[in-house]
């Protein structure tokens, strides 16, 4: 038997299409229609799962839709909750780091006092001198001659002088001798008046003798002082800080065009001058205690001194007041013309407001500050003092009783509710 002999035809399905005939056993038809009813309720079954799903989704799209509208509309209507400080009212003195420039506590420029030519110069730049001690000599050999000229004068007018007054001795005596013979007729009366008139002469040339040899003696002294004038002495202790001329240099005296020769600078003590802004300037005064840097130089050491004298007045350019401190200077660190830096505790003329700088606000309107008043934040302008860094000094605009707000929200405007946040000690609570 051949495998077609268990196929046998049968006729048309029913309900099969048109035209068409089928040749499968009636067993192999029922499975075909089990399979299709199977993949139909798979189907339905995934649509409604996939149904649930969907509305799953959304019913949890709008719950969360609804949270972020609820939180929105609390955080609209919440009231913020800041931290707020007292002003604080505040007569410390006032510290402040000035630019100061260090100067020597004297010092002069040595001009010649005599015309000649350098013969001996004993210092050099760098030099340390005492007082009196010889700096240069000038060769005036004109002076000299001078001087010596006056002195032989000064030696013929005292002879002179000798020879007045013996002259003058001699009138005397015959004059008492001839007035006694004229008294007793021995004598005539012409020979008398010829002795008295002589003395009188005697006794005037005696005097014009004494006044030439006063006036010569002044000629002398004169002299004198210009050949010392060829000698330059150091005024005072210090150090040669500038040669202008060396040996065979012609010097010359002139009040206007007179030839400098050296430079000193006296330097165991400095003076470091500093220029006091005005609205500190009425809180210096002479003691006020001062610390010194020079920290490109000297890094981490520290000058004391005290303010020895201002000027009393401003500088009607930059509106300062020049202030000078003396600084013990005998190690000879700090040399003229050094720039320092100068930090001060300046006594305040009055008390000021002083509030922590995280309450200013600043913007397009300027310096300004939120004040809590009766549970609401007020936005007040201020005009600042001074920037202490962490704080700031108030000019204007507070009151030594308001509460400032810091650290104010970026959204808080003037009159938005506020409550204060407790923090503690440091925290502050509204004044009832």
């Amino acid at each position: 038997m051949t495998p077609d002999d268990h196929v046998q035809p049968i006729g048309p399905i029913e309900g099969g299409m048109a035209g068409r005939r089928s040749y499968f056993a009636p067993e192999t038809s029922a499975a075909f229609y089990r399979d299709r009813t199977r993949l139909a309720r798979a189907g339905i079954v995934a649509g409604a799962l996939l149904g649930i799903l969907l509305a799953f989704g959304a019913v949890q799209h709008y719950l969360v839709h609804r949270k972020a509208v609820a939180a929105a509309e609390a955080r609209r209507q919440a009231v913020p909750q800041v931290r707020v400080v007292q002003v604080k009212v505040t007569n410390s003195p006032r510290g402040m780091a000035l630019p100061g420039t260090i100067e020597a506590f004297e010092s002069a420029t040595i001009y010649a006092r005599q015309s000649g030519y350098l013969a001996e110069r004993r210092v050099d730049i760098g030099s340390r001198v005492k007082a009196g001690d010889l700096l240069a000599v000038i060769a005036a050999p004109e002076i000299d001659d001078q001087l010596a000229q006056a002195r032989a004068q000064l030696t013929q007018l005292q002879a002179a002088l000798r020879q007045s007054e013996a002259q003058k001795s001699l009138a005397e005596a015959n004059d008492r001798r001839t007035a006694s013979l004229v008294e007793k007729g021995w004598q005539s009366q012409q020979q008398g008046d010829t002795d008295r008139l002589n003395l009188q002469a005697q006794i005037a040339a005696v005097n014009v003798a004494q006044a030439n040899l006063k006036a010569q003696q002044a000629q002398v002294e004169r002299l004198e002082k210009e050949s010392g004038y060829e000698k330059i002495v150091a005024p005072f202790d210090g150090v040669v800080t500038q040669r202008s001329v060396d040996v065979g240099s012609l010097v010359t005296a002139d009040s206007t065009a007179g030839s400098a020769l050296f430079a000193i600078a006296r330097t165991d003590t400095v003076r470091v001058q500093v220029n006091i802004p005005q609205d500190v300037s009425f809180g210096l005064k002479d003691g006020v205690a001062a610390n010194i840097h020079v920290a490109e130089i000297l890094p981490g050491r520290v000058f004391t001194g005290h303010v020895a004298r201002t000027a009393n007045a401003l500088q009607t350019g930059t509106r300062t007041m020049l202030a000078e401190i003396d600084v013990d200077n005998q190690d000879g660190a700090l040399t003229p013309g050094l720039y320092c830096t100068v930090d001060f505790e300046i006594p305040r003329a009055k008390p000021v407001l002083e509030i922590p700088a995280d309450a200013l606000i600043v913007n397009r309107d300027g310096m300004q500050v939120a004040v809590y008043e009766n549970g609401r934040a007020r936005i007040r302008k201020v005009t600042l003092l001074q920037d202490n860094g962490d704080s700031v000094d108030v000019a204007t605009g507070l009151d030594p009783a308001d509460q400032v707000i810091v650290s104010l929200p970026v959204d808080l405007t003037d009159g938005a509710p506020v409550s204060i946040r407790e923090t503690g000690a440091s925290g502050s609570q509204p004044k009832s």
